[in-house]
């Protein structure tokens, strides 16, 4: 019995003692060096959602110059801008080689997808097709005929998609998208015009050169064909408008409401020609009576006045625009999230018609309909902070607006001085 105890004992300690052997061996050099060395720095494996631009990189804008710059001193409410309509220019980029020529003869189709109808005539022509975002929409074609690239042109068209020709590897390709470079005259309000009619049309990623006043975007055919409407819209000598905006917050030093009705002791009577209700907020058009300057020291008595924004963006007759307020405010400021539409048209007697619609990322703030004499003003006041997260009660936004008319004159020169 005793000697099986010693016999049970001693296999014990030979597992134990191979069980430390195993360890041993099968531990990793550098990892005992690391816990050996104590100065050596651990590395923890990178967070990606800390890795981001900067903030102070990202506020980088060219247009600020342009856009943010407004003299409330003296403003001039006409502005006659020459426009040489030659230099507008739409082009696609990329590859897109002109088709081989030969005559299409009696070509039949019923209602498939157009890259079906694309690649019957084009396997006919030896040409590989890639169809990149398909299916398109369904069409038919009866005896159709003539030049091969007019009849793709037909069908393209027809499906609203773009096709792009490689002659060297003898490629088509189509796509509900493309690559589009606009160049327009060397005006400033008038490449203002078109970048805020851009992002009126939902477009928010485009660049823009300075240097030769050309912006690059990505559009389909439908932003395509109105972007080249407007062009041709020039021919007419359109007006355009363009709207000062400046954007401040107030917060009234008693906790209680602004009384905006102190207003029309104030000033005499008539500075205020009408006032509107919206959804959330109340229009007030003015005359030139009340101006920025001399409103922020009325309200200064009763409210401290935070600027948040001031630029300027410009309305082409008849079409929709886009000025984002964080593009011309400090950089995490709530309300800079907010973004002004506005799709004016001018009337006879030099009446402004503006509908001007107030939105932020989760959707519409509020809508109005302005009618003004040019020469008059609006604000939009009763902005309540809590709508951009803010927790000061009885605290507001207001956004003061000056509308100016520029009248467009067709020439033949070269515009120089890029006015």
């Amino acid at each position: 019995m005793k000697n099986r105890w010693y016999f049970c004992i001693a296999s014990l300690v030979c597992i134990a003692l191979s069980a430390c052997h195993a360890t041993q061996n099968n531990e990793i050099a550098p990892v005992n060096d690391k816990i050996a060395d104590l100065n050596t720095e651990v590395v923890y494996p990178i967070d990606q959602r800390y890795i981001r631009t900067p903030d102070g990189a990202n506020a980088l804008d060219l247009e600020t110059p342009l856009r943010c710059n407004v003299n409330w001193e003296t403003q001039q409410l006409i502005l006659t801008l020459p426009i040489n309509n030659s230099a507008f220019r739409l082009e696609r980029l990329g590859i897109n080689d002109k088709l081989p020529r030969f005559e299409v003869t009696g070509f039949t189709f019923e209602t498939m997808p157009a890259e079906k109808a694309l690649y019957k005539l084009t396997k006919e022509a030896g040409i590989k097709l890639v169809a990149k975002d398909a299916p398109y929409a369904s069409l038919s074609g009866d005896n159709l005929k003539g030049e091969f690239s007019d009849v793709i042109g037909m069908i393209t068209e027809a499906a609203d998609i773009y096709y792009s020709y490689d002659s060297k590897n003898k490629v088509m390709t189509l796509q509900r998208r493309a690559d589009l470079m606009l160049y327009v005259p060397h005006s400033r309000p008038l490449i203002l015009a078109f970048l805020d009619v851009l992002r009126g049309s939902g477009i928010t990623d485009m660049t823009t050169n300075w240097a030769d006043y050309s912006i690059q975007f990505n559009a389909d055919m439908e932003l395509k064909n109105k972007i080249t409407t407007l062009i041709n819209y020039f021919e007419s000598n359109p007006n355009l408008v363009a709207y000062d905006v400046s954007v401040f917050k107030i917060y009234p030093h008693d906790g209680c409401d602004v009384e905006w009705k102190n207003l029309l002791d104030a000033f005499h009577f008539g500075s205020i020609t009408t006032a509107q209700t919206g959804v959330i907020g109340r229009v007030l058009t003015t005359t030139n009576d009340i101006s920025l300057e001399n409103l922020r020291h009325f309200l200064g008595k009763s409210a401290d006045i935070v600027s948040v924004s001031e630029g300027k963006f410009v309305v082409p007759n008849l079409w929709l625009s886009r000025f984002d307020i964080g593009k011309c405010g400090k950089m995490k400021c709530p309300e800079s999230e907010m973004s002004v539409l506005a799709e004016a048209s001018v009337e006879k007697g030099n009446y402004i018609n503006t509908d001007i619609t107030l939105e932020n990322t989760q959707g519409q703030i509020t809508q109005f309909n302005v009618r003004n004499k040019l020469g008059e003003n609006f604000m939009i006041i009763g902005l309540p902070n809590e709508l951009f997260g803010q927790k000061k009660p009885r605290s507001e936004t207001v956004i003061f607006v000056v509308p100016r008319l520029i009248r467009t004159l067709k020439t033949n020169e070269t515009i120089k001085n890029k006015i």
